[in-house]
């Protein structure tokens, strides 16, 4: 560690570094109500960082994962009965500030280590997918809820590009004097209820399948009993009350830019 930069004064702090997301990524929503970390898969993200001080920082960067609910999956019997499942990619543009609860650099003796917290606002674009007979299907186009057909002429589409709110927390590790090492876990909170396709009320099934096509109306209502099929017009088929999440975690890594070659302050 006596190698570690040793600077003190305000303009020393600024330092600038890029890094790496290694983590997974999942989703809360209408089939997956509470259950964290569940069909967790792989993501991964790049950022650039500039710390003003040690204490504050600001990084922008891209994301990108998948998340993933099934029904089927469920302990509840509702869910089960509903029998609807889906993918989707996310790909995530954001703008973030960190705060370090305590002093925190990269390449410094003294500020090796800190947890913070993050929030930002952020951009990013899906597109929900349903298995249907080993085919994956893009379910928009399908207007599963009956979105700007006879049935609901007034309804948008919903958008596959939207705002979110990414906030969290984590820890930062120095590992030497141009690496560090961190963990963070962060929320996304959206302002859409179908990053799954699901949000609300079951519609005709005939009716959408003379609007939209024979796919639609089997993808909208695919309850395992068939007699239910037949009834649950009108029925509610996700909670509009609340909206979707999504989530991505894991390790940073990240390396620090120094102004020219031997620049840092205060290097034994």
């Amino acid at each position: 560690m006596g190698a570690f930069a040793q600077s003190t004064n305000h303009q020393q702090a600024h330092s600038h570094d890029v890094g790496v997301l290694l983590g997974g990524s999942y989703y809360i929503g209408d089939l997956n109500p509470r259950k964290h970390f569940f069909l967790t898969q792989p993501a991964i993200g790049v950022f650039y960082r500039y710390n003003y001080d040690y204490r504050i920082a600001f990084r922008g960067g891209f994301n990108f994962g998948s998340i993933q609910g099934d029904d089927s999956q469920s302990d509840d019997s509702d869910q089960l009965e509903r029998n609807l499942n889906f993918k989707s990619n996310i790909y995530e543009l954001n703008a973030i500030a960190e705060f370090n609860f305590w002093e925190y650099q990269i390449g410094h003796a003294k500020y090796i280590f800190a947890p913070y917290v993050f929030l930002g606002i952020d951009v990013f674009h899906f597109k929900p997918m349903a298995n249907y007979q080993d085919k994956w299907i893009e379910l928009k186009q399908l207007s599963t809820e009956g979105q700007k057909t006879s049935q609901n002429p007034d309804v948008k589409p919903y958008r596959l590009i939207q705002p979110s709110i990414p906030f969290g927390l984590g820890f930062k590790l120095v590992l030497s004097r141009q690496v560090g090492l961190g963990f963070e876990w962060g929320p996304r909170k959206t302002f859409t209820d179908y990053l799954d396709d699901v949000s609300n009320k079951y519609v005709d099934p005939v009716q959408l399948a003379k609007d939209k096509g024979a796919a639609s109306a089997v993808l909208s209502d695919r309850s395992n009993n068939p007699v239910t099929r037949l009834t649950n017009f009108g029925k509610q088929r996700g909670n509009p009350v609340t909206k979707d999440w999504y989530f991505f975690y894991g390790f940073t890594l990240s390396f620090k830019l120094n102004k020219r070659p031997g620049s840092c302050p205060g290097l034994k």
